[in-house]
């Protein structure tokens, strides 16, 4: 069978078709319960054969890792999305809305985005890939004259792990108390006349990464 054998081509198309599947999944599952899924859950979940899973993702942490890239893929298409507003705080604040929004409600991606401890060299790669076009955002917002002059992009995922711990800690009261939480970060953010400076600079990139060094996910 060749490489261009239509049957190869068949093929190459049900095992990608089938990678999505299990990814998509996962993070379904991922979502809830946080790292816990079994790749058996998971095959089940995906209606696949457990085979068909451990051939695609033979540990977790592969699949782990595939749930991390597809999120990271997520939120840089965002702040992409966000930079085509003609009003740059528009489009921050869109981007800081719909991060929080991703983060508040899928607990597997914010435990994979926020701690090393599963994916490692991942984080970095996928903080590579997103730091820039979320730094346009915060730039332009601030030249624009709308975002106070202390705000960083390194605030960004720390205020996606904020709005995610809201949500985890009032799932069973009111699972959209997030929202009333990030409302009032944005209001903090907007530059407005006679705001006294923040007490605390904003980590630095450095200090970001270690943090996410040392920050383990407590399981339940």
């Amino acid at each position: 069978m060749n490489a261009g054998d239509p049957q190869a081509a068949s093929l190459r198309k049900d095992a990608e078709r089938n990678r999505r599947r299990i990814i998509e999944a996962a993070r379904e599952l991922c979502a809830t319960r946080g790292l816990e899924a079994t790749l058996n859950e998971v095959a089940h979940h995906a209606k696949l054969g457990v085979g068909t899973v451990y051939r695609r993702f033979p540990t977790k942490e592969a699949l782990f890792e595939a749930i991390f890239l597809d999120g990271i893929d997520q939120l840089v298409a965002l702040a992409e999305t966000a930079l085509e507003a003609e009003d740059s705080w528009e489009g921050f604040s869109w981007f800081v809305w719909s991060m929080c929004e991703l983060t508040a409600t899928d607990r597997g991606l914010r435990e994979v985005a926020f701690s090393k401890a599963y994916c490692g060299g991942r984080v970095d790669a996928g903080r590579t890939l997103l730091d820039p076009v979320i730094s346009k955002l915060v730039k332009r917002a601030k030249r624009d004259g709308y975002l106070r002059p202390e705000v960083s992009s390194t605030d960004m995922p720390l205020l996606g792990l904020m709005a995610g711990t809201v949500g985890e800690y009032s799932d069973g009261v009111s699972k959209e108390l997030w929202r009333r939480y990030v409302g009032l970060l944005l209001q903090g953010m907007r530059c407005q006349p006679g705001l006294e400076r923040l007490p605390v600079d904003a980590l630095t990139h450095d200090e970001l990464q270690d943090a996410m060094s040392t920050w383990q996910v407590t399981p339940d």
